[in-house]
């Protein structure tokens, strides 16, 4: 197998990119590209660069023009909307995998959302609206996800969400959302206990601060990505081919031994005190 220590994503699909076969014969399913610049686009080209194949999902109609394309290029089976605060969507989508393919080995989720005026402002001022609403896309869809999955994965299966260092520690703008990927954290260890009897790991992926659509409506985000460049061991920010790398290595059977963890891809960021 040969992947080059930090390459380029090819912004488009190209069948001759193809990297290896570590995971052909694999299926899953990719929630969260919003564009070529998505952590999960950039997950999703390196699983399919290892041989996997894939169902994608886009948000809405206005997301289509956008996601289509890419899950064209990435060869996806299953191409289809899902907004998980739509009743119903969810449940959709893994009807049609059962249809389409009898079966799911891993799922990636990479999809957050917190309403703009609770985002910006301080916790303990956060509505209690808002707060559900965060909790209910960011953490619960991927429990629901879990729910789902487990009778598609009798052989086992991988399913890995995204989270961040502000689930961990204070950082200054990402307010609300660090408790609730604080709590989607403690839902990646509680399903890995639950789930590993049959075979299924679970993962929290942590990059460092990227460049995303989803990452322009933190406040003052620009200055969460100096400090990061500026503290990390590293001296730089990762890039999303990076973390899909990692998902790869995470949904490959390289990780057997692995389930539960929360796994940072962010240059060290996270042993800085």
């Amino acid at each position: 197998m040969s992947d080059k220590p930090i390459d380029p994503l090819p912004k488009v699909w190209d069948p001759d990119t193809r990297i290896g076969d570590m995971l052909k014969g694999r299926r899953g399913l990719v929630v969260g590209i919003a564009n070529e610049h998505s952590i999960a686009y950039g997950c999703a080209a390196k699983l399919r660069a290892f041989g996997a194949d894939l169902a994608v999902t886009w948000l809405n109609d206005k997301a289509e023009r956008f996601v289509r394309p890419l899950a064209e290029q990435l060869e996806a089976s299953v191409m289809m909307p899902l907004d998980v605060d739509q009743p119903g969507e969810l449940e959709a989508v893994f009807a049609r995998i059962a249809q389409e393919w009898g079966r799911l080995d891993f799922v990636i989720h990479s999809i957050a959302f917190a309403p703009r005026e609770d985002l910006h402002g301080r916790v303990v001022d956060c509505s209690a609206e808002g707060f559900a609403q965060a909790m209910h896309v960011s953490c619960w869809s991927f429990l629901r996800m879990a729910k789902l999955a487990e009778p598609l994965m009798a052989e086992g299966g991988v399913l890995v969400t995204m989270s961040y260092y502000g689930a961990d520690k204070v950082i200054g703008n990402y307010n609300m959302m660090g408790p609730v990927k604080a709590a989607l954290e403690a839902s990646v260890r509680y399903a890995a206990a639950e789930l590993g009897g049959k075979g299924i790991r679970v993962f929290a992926v942590s990059p460092g601060p990227l460049k995303t659509r989803a990452a322009s409506g933190i406040a003052h985000f620009d200055e969460l990505v100096q400090m990061a460049q500026a503290r990390a061991p590293a001296h730089r920010l990762v890039d999303i081919a990076e973390v899909g790398r990692v998902v790869a290595f995470l949904v490959g059977g390289a990780s057997s031994g692995m389930t539960g963890d929360t796994i940072y891809v962010d240059g060290g960021l996270h042993i800085v005190g």
